[in-house]
Formats: structure tokens, C-alpha cells, sequence
């Protein structure tokens, strides 16, 4: 599965994307908790879970949402406008 990071997610990973093996994880949760079990990059940004948002197949969606199947899953701040 192809896994996007945008804006401080991308500057602490240190990638923009990339390929991940999912394993069993049947949620969004679950792939960042495989993620931060890989590396600290990944521990450090995903430090605040609360200040993460989730798109699954470029669909909104949360922490929660599952990601069985899915092809992209995407890890971004909460989007701001003015």
C-alpha cells in the first residue's frame, strides 16, 4: 500500500511516500502503530495523535477507518483556511 505524508508528517518521516506492507492492520490505528514500532522518525511524528487526519483511497476519514483493501492511506495535519 502506498502510504502519503504531508507537511510536518512528511519533515519528520523524512519521506513524502511510500511502499508499506500493512500486515494485519485492519485500521489507520493500527498501521501507524506498525509504523512506530519501525522507527523513531515515525514515533516522533506521530507523537499527537489528536493533530492527525486520515484519507483512505483519497476519502476522508479518521484514525479509525479501516484500510483493508486499500491502496493509498494518506497522514496529513488538520487543514486550516482563511
Amino acid at each position: 500500500m502506498q502510504v502519503l505524508y504531508f507537511a510536518w508528517l512528511r519533515e519528520r518521516v523524512g519521506a513524502a511516500a511510500e511502499e508499506v506492507d500493512p500486515g494485519d492492520a485492519a485500521t489507520a490505528r493500527d498501521l501507524v502503530e506498525r509504523l512506530i514500532a519501525r522507527d523513531d522518525r515515525y514515533a516522533a511524528a506521530f507523537c499527537d495523535l489528536a493533530a492527525v487526519r486520515v484519507a483512505v483511497d483519497q476519502e476522508m476519514g479518521d484514525l479509525d477507518s479501516p484500510i483493508d483493501g486499500a491502496r493509498e492511506v494518506a497522514f496529513f495535519p488538520p487543514v486550516t483556511g482563511g
